[in-house]
């Protein structure tokens, strides 16, 4: 005899699925594949293509070889991983490297948890920090975008700044070659994610129109960037950099919109998603202002992902039909 299991009321249903969610995060993310596609070339295309397939090929290969379970790639999250993996390296990468990042996300970070709703880390971060590490060459090799005025090869505004300050200039000298307008329409080198930042908050827009995302994580990464720029700018403004530029610098904007805000990978109640994201914001500072590495958000990120399920535990929501 079957047994039919019911859960206790309330039931409430929605149109929303995991596949019209994921769809709105690929429609938001491409004015900036668009862009990263017009800034540099079909080289940036090759590196798109090469990730996205991986990356669903691994995971259709993974659930129907290895864990006997049926493909998931249908609610492509797989596509997503894809596309947020290729806008967080150089246009540069060789295709293998980009392939073994993928086996890093998705056959690590994303199925070795069991899934996805299961990984306890963004898996594209996790695969971006692996390559970060393990070829760092390959990684830290940026080529400027094309069509760029007076643009060369060369580090990311971020790597400028940190590699002129350990040889005695000042932050005003460093900075005085790059205006808020190129920082904001076409970013002087770095990952192609990083070409656009308006392309990439014209997307952040679109998710909290159709209530995808959690707008107010990132609008907290974004405050506490600014105030911590803010104060240490104002004690020492020949040190460190000030809170417009550290805004639209680096990987930031594409971390704080589209990674942070992950449903899997970040706090369920209003409260902890702002202590999340402060954590964010602060450690991405501390680790531009202080560390080895001029950009922090991918790390910043991963480590607050691990802090969320205390998250979870201490900041509740109020349950449904409670005042």
């Amino acid at each position: 005899m079957n047994k039919l299991l019911v859960s206790p009321s309330p039931h409430i249903h929605s149109k929303d699925s995991t596949r019209s969610l994921m769809m709105d995060v690929v429609i938001a993310l491409l004015p900036a594949v668009i862009c990263s596609f017009i800034f540099y070339g079909w080289r940036e295309m090759v590196v798109m293509a090469v990730s996205v397939a991986s990356c669903v090929l691994l995971e259709w290969a993974i659930t129907k070889y290895m864990l006997k379970k049926p493909s998931t790639i249908g609610d492509l999250s797989a596509v997503i991983t894809g596309m947020l993996l290729a806008l967080n390296v150089p246009y540069t990468t060789p295709w293998w490297v980009i392939v073994i990042g993928s086996v890093v996300a998705v056959g690590v970070a994303k199925l070795t948890f069991g899934g996805i709703g299961q990984n306890i880390w963004n898996p594209a971060l996790v695969g971006r920090v692996f390559l970060l590490v393990s070829f760092p060459t390959y990684m830290t090799t940026w080529g400027a975008p094309q069509g760029v005025v007076d643009a060369v090869s060369g580090p990311t505004p971020l790597g400028a700044i940190q590699e002129g300050l350990m040889q005695g200039a000042t932050v005003q000298e460093l900075t005085s070659a790059y205006s808020y307008q190129d920082l904001l329409f076409a970013n002087l080198g770095g990952s192609a994610g990083e070409v656009c930042a308006l392309a990439l908050l014209a997307g952040f827009v679109y998710l909290c129109i159709r209530r995808v995302v959690k707008p107010w994580i990132t609008l907290t990464i974004f405050a506490t960037v600014a105030v911590t720029s803010l104060i240490f700018w104002g004690i020492n403004p020949a040190r460190f950099t000030d809170p417009v530029f550290n805004l639209l610098t680096g990987g930031l904007i594409l971390g704080a919109c589209f990674m942070a805000t992950d449903y899997v990978t970040s706090p369920m109640s209003v409260k902890g998603g702002i202590v999340f994201g402060v954590g964010i914001g602060f450690l991405t500072m501390m680790i531009r202002y202080f560390g080895s590495y001029p950009e922090g958000v991918s790390f910043a990120i991963l480590i607050m992902n691990s802090v969320v399920p205390l998250l979870n535990m201490w900041f509740k929501q109020k349950k449904f039909g409670r005042k």
